[in-house]
């Protein structure tokens, strides 16, 4: 007598297939996930950067309209005027610099937000006759922005002293 035997068509995978896939999945996820948190940082830090930058920018380009409006004798100033903006919202609002211009000439369309700021602090803010690195604003102009965040960026420098 002939044995038959009949072969079963199975088709699927087995439970230590499915354990080896499930394990290669996590190995890859696990070297995905930190790579990017990294790549949410740097985007957050290039974005720092560019706001940083586009602020000094805007206070720079009107500390010169100041210096050019007195040039042209379109402003009488006091000895103790720096020509700094006394607020960030001056930036957006606009002066018109006696004339010089015809029209308030604005220099931001808004003022840019710290994209590390969790606490909603705002820009920290320097007066000219503020220390380099002073925390505490002497309230007399903004001369310069920094971030109140207290982390570091991914050089290893706090983002308050960018």
């Amino acid at each position: 007598m002939q044995s038959q035997c009949k072969k079963l068509n199975v088709d699927g995978l087995t439970l230590i297939e499915l354990v080896i896939a499930l394990a290669i999945l996590a190995i890859l996820a696990s070297a995905v996930i930190p790579m990017a948190e990294v790549t949410i940082q740097r985007t957050k830090e290039i974005e720092l950067k560019r706001n940083l930058r586009q602020i000094r920018s805007a206070v720079d380009a009107y500390k010169a309209d100041f210096d050019d409006a007195v040039l042209k004798k379109k402003i009488t100033t006091s000895i103790d005027e720096t020509g700094y903006p006394e607020s960030l919202e001056e930036l957006v609002n606009g002066k018109d610099w006696g004339g010089l211009y015809g029209y308030n000439k604005k220099y931001l369309r808004r003022i840019p937000s710290d994209p590390f700021d969790e606490f909603e602090l705002g820009w920290g803010v320097r007066s000219y006759s503020d220390d380099y690195d002073s925390t505490v604003w002497g309230g007399e102009d903004i001369y310069d922005v920094y971030s109140q965040s207290d982390k570091y960026g991914l050089d290893g420098t706090p983002y308050n002293k960018w």
